[in-house]
């Protein structure tokens, strides 16, 4: 079995953030059915689409092992559809704009009305307060929750961050939350609200960040390169480009063919434990006995003298060599690598966290597989569904309705055509 087989999932999420949410809960077993629009669908099937009349690749890489059905929540008809698949799953998982539920007739005081075991969890862009009504997109996600106001340099902008932490991030704490509340059903009998902002899930990641907000009220911190630059700290966790967030000083330097491979750098973390063994691989021996370098008190005003001088060891090795060099000797390292690079990478092939994907329109093409493996339940990724490809069999199969009150339904408007008439 895997390890959600048996939980039904009513999906009227949209674009990534609940997406990414269900899918996640796909991949582990769950029967995750897909609320669409008819004829329109999620806007994502049309978005950044780089095959004609096919589903983009913004739509499939967030809606595989799912089963789509259309449906038209504002016919009467089609409110009927939408109660039977309230009383019939576990879970609703939505990511509408505040109260758009509310509006259609299916507050959360009625949805327990219709079914006390179902769990209605939703994203919102924030959680109660002044900002609750607003809209929220990925971007307005990482400067509202305080990672763009620490991502940069000091000396530029705010930045955000290309991983999708407002959407994506926040779909992952969703699930969580979801898998908790089941667990407590268990022994409750009793659904529960499931709520995840955007703004709460960006800020819980960026935790050490608001660990040295309070760190700064007893002096600067010493591990930011400001420090050693003699730079004033402001009342504010600054902007500290690409030093280490967790204590041990690091930062990206360039490797052998920098000036023309534009990822041709890596990490490197000066981590007290291993600094006689960097002394020596760097040809610096003299440092392990240095006062102004022995110690990483000594070391923490000098940082960018310690650092240059790795960076001259570094770039006469390929961010690969450095890791060959440096990973049996345990000093941290990590080469930057490309989405070429990550697409092409055997390994992650292997174990699933890259897959190659059959679509019937758009044909193969590469998705992120589940990143959390179960060794009792492995997770295959199967093709995102077309619009409504399994409306008819959601509606008989799961609903009970016979094939001539599909055809009514499909005939009233309530459900849209998409699954060319299959009953």
């Amino acid at each position: 079995m895997k390890a959600l087989e048996g939980v039904r999932i009513l999906d009227m999420t949209h674009v990534q953030s609940g997406p990414t949410c269900t899918q996640l809960l796909a991949w582990f077993g769950a029967d995750v059915l897909k609320v669409e629009r008819p004829g329109v669908g999620d806007a994502t099937r049309g978005q950044l689409r780089d095959v004609p009349d096919a589903d983009s690749l913004y739509f499939t890489m967030l809606n595989h092992n799912k089963r789509s059905i259309t449906l038209n929540t504002k016919d009467e008809k089609g409110k009927e559809v939408f109660t039977r698949l309230i009383k019939t799953c576990d879970v609703m998982v939505e990511n509408f704009a505040p109260g758009a539920l509310d509006r259609m007739g299916f507050s959360w005081e009625r949805i327990q009305e219709i079914n006390p075991r179902m769990i209605y969890a939703s994203v919102k862009g924030f959680g109660p307060g002044p900002y609750s009504e607003c809209k929220v997109y990925e971007n307005v996600a990482q400067c509202a929750g305080g990672s763009a106001s620490t991502t940069g340099f000091l000396d530029g902008p705010p930045l955000v961050t290309g991983a999708q932490i407002g959407d994506s991030g926040t779909g992952l704490h969703l699930a969580l939350g979801i898998v908790t509340a089941l667990y407590q059903r268990e022994h409750s009998g009793r659904g529960q609200r499931v709520l995840a902002s955007m703004q709460d899930g960006v800020l819980n990641l960026c935790r050490v960040k608001l660990r040295d907000q309070q760190r700064l009220a007893h002096g600067p911190l010493k591990e930011y390169s400001q420090f050693g630059e003699g730079i004033p700290f402001a009342d504010a966790t600054p902007r500290a480009g690409n030093d280490s967030g967790g204590g041990q000083p690091g930062r990206i330097l360039k490797c052998k063919g920098w000036e023309t491979d534009a990822n041709a750098y890596t990490y490197f973390i000066t981590q007290a434990a291993v600094w006689e063994k960097i002394c020596d691989v760097i040809g610096h021996p003299e440092w392990k006995e240095d006062p102004d370098f022995a110690t990483p008190p000594a070391r923490l005003p000098r940082l960018n003298e310690v650092f240059g001088a790795i960076e001259q060891w570094t770039m006469t090795k390929t961010k690969y060599e450095v890791m060959e060099i440096c990973n049996p000797l345990d000093i941290p390292v990590g080469p930057i690598l490309s989405m070429q690079e990550l697409s092409e990478e055997p390994s992650l092939r292997e174990t699933g966290t890259i897959v190659e994907v059959d679509h019937p329109t758009r044909g193969k093409y590469l998705t992120v597989g589940n990143p959390v493996k179960l060794s009792d339940s492995p997770s295959e990724v199967s093709r995102s569904p077309l619009l409504g490809e399994h409306t008819g069999e959601i509606l008989q199969e799961v609903l009970g309705y016979s094939a001539e009150e599909v055809s009514d339904l499909r005939d009233a408007g309530a459900v849209g055509r998409e699954d060319c008439g299959s009953t």
